[in-house]
């Protein structure tokens, strides 16, 4: 399966301070890639890496396209979706409206509509919630209204910090396994390299590295 995104000696940090050192890893067309690693390792800089949210050095393509060195906006109208840690959802706006935002580059307004009945079969407590103020809504319903934004414009690729924030434990082992319910490769981030990667095919022989590496 050919990639859709891959990085090719990523180098980011923040003024003087380096966190990337040259990671290299790819995502295939269709596919769930998980970035494992503990905090400080570069996963949350790395997707900000390829949002053009920081300098980086190094290439970044998309589809086979270059997006290294062009702005956030940009890489967002090429399809990339990002689910920020955090949650990154408008507080002062209603459920409806942090969607609609979503959906703002499109013009189909019938396929919007029928997204928004796809997200609340996703997530049926936005549905309850959509005249709702977010900044009221529990962490654990801020993520799904998050994630469901994000889905309403319809991306190619969509960048998830901590998806299971606010939803399950923030833990190393309860994130490793949520990612092991979903994803079909792995990259282990170390001190902002990637150290071994893996399919989901090879994760029953790989547990001994995981609990080298992370604990689990």
């Amino acid at each position: 399966m050919p990639a859709l995104l891959e990085a090719r000696g990523l180098h980011a940090g923040y003024g003087e301070t380096r966190v990337l050192h040259g990671i290299d890893f790819a995502v295939e067309q269709g596919g769930v890639t998980a970035l494992l690693g503990a905090n400080g390792a570069g996963k949350t800089t790395t997707l900000r890496a390829i949002c053009g949210m920081i300098r980086t050095s190094g290439q970044i393509t998309l589809g086979g396209e270059r997006i290294d060195g062009r702005a956030t906006e940009d890489i967002v109208q090429r399809g990339v979706a990002h689910v920020p840690d955090g949650r990154g959802t408008f507080f002062e706006l209603t459920v409806e409206e942090n969607m609609r935002l979503g959906a703002y580059i499109r013009r189909d307004r019938q396929g919007v509509a029928q997204d928004f009945e796809r997200m609340f079969g996703y997530f049926p407590r936005l549905r309850e919630r959509f005249r709702q103020q977010a900044g009221t809504l529990s962490g654990g319903e801020q993520q799904m209204l998050a994630i469901a934004r994000a889905l309403i414009a319809k991306p190619k690729m969509v960048l998830l910090d901590e998806p299971s924030e606010g939803i399950m434990p923030v833990l190393v082992e309860q994130n490793f396994r949520f990612a092991s319910t979903v994803a079909d490769r792995y990259y282990i981030v170390e001190h902002g390299k990637v150290i071994d990667g893996f399919a989901n095919s090879e994760l029953s022989a790989s547990m001994d590295k995981l609990h080298t590496y992370l604990g689990v």
